[in-house]
């Protein structure tokens, strides 16, 4: 079963400094999941400067408790970096050329 995370970080002054202290352990995360094929894709949510200021991810987990459990252990839910996550069924468009 596949779903969409929508997640923004804080507003506060220390925001991107989380994100990036936690960015490298985040991205050894995703690698993981992404050869386990849970990961299908996603990428950072910027402003208008083009400053970070959330994340999309597109999952793929067998149910929404096997997300959860996995979300647990992501080290933007761990330090903080999300304050604000919405989590929906989706379904990823197989389009043929």
């Amino acid at each position: 079963m596949q779903f969409l995370l929508i997640a923004f970080d804080g507003t506060d002054e220390g925001a991107l400094e989380r994100r990036m202290e936690a960015r490298p352990s985040h991205f050894e995360n995703v690698a993981t999941l992404k050869e386990r094929k849970e990961f299908l894709l996603g990428g950072a949510i910027v402003d208008d400067d083009g400053k970070m200021i959330g994340s999309m991810i597109v999952y793929e987990f067998p149910d929404r408790n096997a997300l959860d459990e996995c979300l647990k252990t992501e080290p933007y839910v761990v330090s903080g970096t999300w304050k604000k996550i919405e989590i929906r069924p989706f379904r990823l468009a197989k389009i043929e050329p």
